[in-house]
C-alpha cells in the first residue's frame, strides 16, 4: 500500500523536527496498556513500521509493536541482546508482513523519563540505521521520543498519532489479551476505536450545525420577505386613502366653483363628509390589501344626473371615452383630473366618471 500523509492526526508537542514521526493509535493504545498492566515492572516492545520520504520530508510510520518477552523485569536498566531482536523479527513476520523493525520502546514505571548511557549503547548495537526510533515512557504516561542521527539519540519535539483500520495490530492485541485471560468479547471497543468514532461523530455534529445554520438563515430571509410584503401592502392602502381624499377635495372644489349653494350645497357637502368617513373605515379594515375588490359607489355620484357622469364599459380607456364624448382625445387629462385619478389606465367596468 502506498503511504501518504494521514488525514486524521493528533499532534503531541512540536512536530516540526526531522524525521516526522507518526504513531498509529492502536500502537499507542497497546504501549499504554503495557504500562498499566505491569505498573511495578519495567516493560518494553519492538516497534514495526516503515521509513518513507513524502514531499521531500523524511517520515517514520509506526504501525505495529511486538512485546519484549525475554526482558529481565527486575532490573531498572534494559538488558536487550541481538537474540531478543531475532525473536522479535520472527514474530513481526507472523503478524506484520512487509513491515520492518524501526525502533524500540521501554517503560520505567517508578523512575523519571531519562535517557541513560545504557539505553544509548543498546540502541547503537541493535539499531544503527538513520532515523531509527526510541520511545521512553514512565508510569505517569509522560513520554519522550528519540531519533538516531549523527551517532546519537536526538530528542524530538513531538510526534503525531494517526488513525487507520490497522487490522494487523488489532489481531496482535487480541492474541495478547487471550494469553492473559481476556476474551475477545471484552475487547470489542478499545480506546483507539472510541477515539476514531468520536472524531467521526464530531464531524457529523459539525455538519448538522451547518445545516441548522442554513435553515435559520433561510427562515430569517423568508421572515424579512413577509415583513416587506406586509409593509408594501400597508403603503398601498395608505395610497388608496390619499387617492380617495384627493378625489373628495377635487369634487368639493368643482361643486363650489359651479355655484352649488343652499340646500344642494349642504347636501353635496354632507355627501362628501359621509363618503370620506365611509372610505376611511373601508380602507382601514382592508388588512389583506385586496386590490381586486370593487370600490363602493360615491354618494356624490349617486346624487348627480346621468348627463354629468359616464359609466365605464368593457374596453374603455380615458382616450376612447374622450374621443366618444368630445370627438377628441384632448379631454382625457381633464377627465383624469376631474376624478382624481393618479393613473388614467386604472379604471374598471361600471365605474362612474365625472365629466368636465
Amino acid at each position: 500500500m502506498e503511504r501518504n500523509f494521514p488525514k486524521n492526526v493528533k499532534q503531541i508537542g512540536n512536530v516540526s523536527d526531522t524525521p516526522k514521526v507518526y504513531v498509529e493509535d492502536y500502537v499507542d493504545t497497546f504501549l499504554n496498556e503495557l504500562i498499566d498492566k505491569e505498573s511495578e515492572l519495567v516493560t518494553g516492545a519492538f516497534l514495526t513500521g516503515e521509513k518513507v520520504t513524502l514531499d521531500e520530508k523524511e517520515c517514520v510510520f509506526v504501525t505495529g509493536a511486538v512485546k519484549m518477552r525475554e526482558l529481565d523485569r527486575e532490573k531498572k536498566e534494559p538488558e536487550i541482546t541481538k537474540d531478543y531482536l531475532e525473536i522479535a523479527k520472527m514474530e513481526c513476520k507472523e503478524y506484520f508482513r512487509g513491515k520492518e523493525i524501526v525502533g524500540w520502546f521501554f517503560a520505567t514505571p517508578d523512575r523519571p523519563v531519562t535517557l541513560t548511557k545504557k539505553m544509548l549503547q543498546i540502541h547503537e548495537s541493535l539499531f544503527t540505521e538513520k532515523n531509527s526510533l526510541f520511545i521512553l515512557k514512565d508510569g505517569e504516561g509522560e513520554d519522550q521520543i528519540f531519533a538516531y542521527k549523527f551517532h546519537d539519540l536526538m530528542k524530538m519535539g513531538g510526534y503525531c498519532i494517526f488513525y487507520e483500520k490497522n487490522p494487523e495490530m488489532q489481531s496482535y492485541m487480541i492474541n495478547e489479551r487471550r494469553q492473559i485471560g481476556v476474551t475477545p468479547s471484552e475487547v470489542v471497543e478499545d480506546r483507539a476505536a472510541k477515539d476514531f468514532r468520536n472524531t467521526i461523530r464530531g464531524r457529523i455534529e459539525l455538519k448538522e450545525q451547518r445545516r441548522e445554520s442554513r435553515y435559520v438563515y433561510l427562515t430569517s430571509v423568508l421572515l424579512v420577505v413577509v415583513v416587506l410584503a406586509i409593509g408594501i401592502s400597508t403603503m398601498n392602502n395608505y395610497d388608496k386613502i390619499n387617492s380617495v381624499q384627493t378625489s373628495i377635495e377635487t369634487l368639493s372644489a368643482v361643486m363650489q366653483k359651479d355655484g352649488a349653494g343652499g340646500e344642494d350645497s349642504q347636501q353635496v357637502n354632507a355627501g362628501i363628509a359621509e363618503n370620506a368617513e365611509s372610505e376611511e373605515q373601508d380602507t382601514g379594515g382592508d388588512t389583506d390589501g385586496d386590490t381586486n375588490m370593487e370600490p363602493q359607489k360615491s354618494t356624490i355620484q349617486e346624487e348627480l344626473s346621468d348627463a354629468e357622469y359616464y359609466i365605464v364599459q368593457r374596453g374603455d380607456t380615458l382616450d376612447t371615452i374622450s374621443k366618444k364624448l368630445y370627438g377628441t382625445t384632448l379631454e382625457a387629462d381633464a377627465i383624469c383630473k376631474m376624478n382624481g385619478l393618479e393613473d388614467g389606465n386604472l379604471i374598471f367596468i361600471g365605474q362612474k366618471l365625472l365629466l368636465p
